[in-house]
């Protein structure tokens, strides 16, 4: 159908009474002719959004504390129109290996963070530099990480007459349903194929590693990461977004257990009994008006100001900007990186990892303590929204604590592990397959970031003793004990 026709055709279609005053444009007006009948779900999860109902010039005059948007100014064409399908799907067409000729427009399959960097520039450069954003490479180029990804997530046959069991690499798909479901794939054009539509047979780009909405992933203009993952398509909601649910998506036991602690603590508690009375809608939000317990988002992110609208901490996309240490030890807790590429890391002993076998940090990578200092006052600052000093500064001290003996633990183990190399029992060629082996990462993997999770989110006592944490830490360690004395 010619271009010209089908925006003459939208041009007839009736739409809901609130089109004509939200000024869309007639491309997305084109779009939304077809995509009513064969998509509804996606309009109407996108009428429903801020953006079918907002205009970017007039989001750019409001207050800095109140804007969502971080352009200083919107240049043709979003001006007079809201942000629909075709404003965000027919951004930098020639950056996009996926964009293909569509009814006579130009669309890319797949809106990227540097598409929403026309509206959200500052958003995207913050995320881009974020270990979110480099999550897919942080994985793929470590060899570490890609070993142990494929020795536990690859086939294993079993021979029973020789009583061994060989390893196969998993599949694409296996990867993508596993470590790269969070951490995201790299979506890839391999050509075009034809689907047999409603309207007839139409013509799009073939893409490998898809579907994807994994935090890292690599899309086909280049850029990394999705901000679906946190705000989903297509109403883009920062409700959503502040709720953790949204983090509980890849942030759940065993291996990164906030979400589950999260729901033991006293702050989860108050979540999840008022969350129906709190306003997750606000900019800025505002502590004690429009919440009343901190959600992942408020300790992370968040535009966060008092009831008065003194800001407390400002906004950020860079998930790790307010973080001094990093919990999910590896192997140990340490500094967080002073990059988000953490695969360029190496340790004194060549291995790409922020600390030694033996627990050293490699302190060229990692953020110094004046930066850590500078970090934690911003948490505190969170902190004194509600509590007194005595209360936040004996809570980091319990922290700091636990830390320190919850790495001794894993000190424990790994001495045993490399016993146990001493002594024949498990080789070092794979340090990931054989059953001491295992023990050992689930000292780190699992327990003790059980114990720290529980220990910085101030709750869930249950994590940090006997469901995962020093009871089962202990017995882990017996056991790795026996098999090699």
């Amino acid at each position: 159908m010619p271009k010209r026709i089908l925006l003459l055709f939208a041009l007839l279609i009736p739409f809901p009474d609130q089109a004509e005053a939200i000024h869309l444009s007639q491309e997305t007006q084109a779009c939304l002719s077809c995509h009513m009948s064969i998509t509804p779900g996606i309009v109407s999860d996108w009428q429903k959004s801020r953006h079918a109902i907002t205009l970017p010039e007039e989001a750019v005059k409001k207050p800095p504390l109140e804007r969502r948007v971080s352009t200083q100014r919107i240049d043709d064409p979003l001006k007079g129109v809201a942000v629909g399908c075709y404003e965000c799907h027919s951004r930098n067409p020639e950056a996009h290996r996926d964009n293909f000729e569509h009814f006579g427009f130009k669309i890319n399959v797949i809106v990227s963070p540097k598409d929403c960097a026309v509206c959200h520039p500052v958003e995207e450069e913050q995320f881009r530099d974020s270990k979110k954003a480099n999550a897919h490479g942080n994985l793929a180029k470590n060899p570490f990480f890609t070993m142990l990804l494929e020795t536990i997530t690859g086939v294993k046959i079993v021979d029973l007459a020789e009583l061994s069991i060989a390893l196969q690499k998993p599949s694409a798909f296996t990867k993508q349903e596993t470590c790269y479901s969070c951490h995201g794939t790299e979506v890839q054009v391999k050509g075009t194929k034809e689907l047999e539509t409603k309207l007839g047979k139409i013509k799009i780009p073939d893409l490998a590693n898809w579907p994807n909405q994994g935090v890292g992933r690599i899309n086909p203009d280049g850029s990394r990461g999705a901000c679906s993952s946190c705000h989903p398509r297509h109403s883009f909601s920062i409700e959503i977004a502040r709720k953790p649910f949204t983090c509980a998506q890849c942030h759940l036991e065993p291996d990164v257990p906030a979400w589950n602690v999260y729901q033991e603590s006293k702050h989860g508690n108050i979540f999840l009994s008022k969350q129906s009375e709190w306003n997750f809608q606000a900019v800025p939000w505002r502590l004690g008006q429009d919440f009343q317990a901190p959600t992942c988002a408020t300790c992370h992110n968040s535009l966060i100001t008092t009831a008065a609208g003194d800001p407390i901490a400002q906004r950020t996309h860079d998930f790790g900007a307010r973080l001094w240490v990093r919990l999910f030890g590896l192997i140990y807790s340490h500094p967080q990186p002073q990059k988000g590429d953490t695969s360029i890391i190496k340790n004194k002993d060549g291995l790409p990892l922020p600390t030694t076998l033996l627990g050293d940090p490699a302190p060229d990578y990692l953020i110094g303590p004046e930066e850590q200092k500078k970090r934690q006052a911003v948490v505190k600052g969170l902190c004194n929204g509600c509590h007194n000093r005595d209360w936040i500064g004996n809570h980091f001290a319990k922290l700091d604590n636990t830390l320190k003996e919850v790495d001794q633990m894993t000190l424990a183990a790994t001495k045993l592990l490399v016993r146990a190399w001493q002594n024949g029992i498990a080789d070092t060629f794979n340090p990931f397959d054989e059953t001491i082996e295992q023990r050992w990462i689930r000292q780190w993997l699992f327990l003790a970031n059980s114990v720290k999770f529980a220990s910085a989110m101030s709750g869930a006592p249950d994590y940090t003793s006997f469901k995962y944490g020093w009871w089962e830490m202990t017995g882990n360690l017996r056991e790795m004990r026996d098999k090699v004395y």
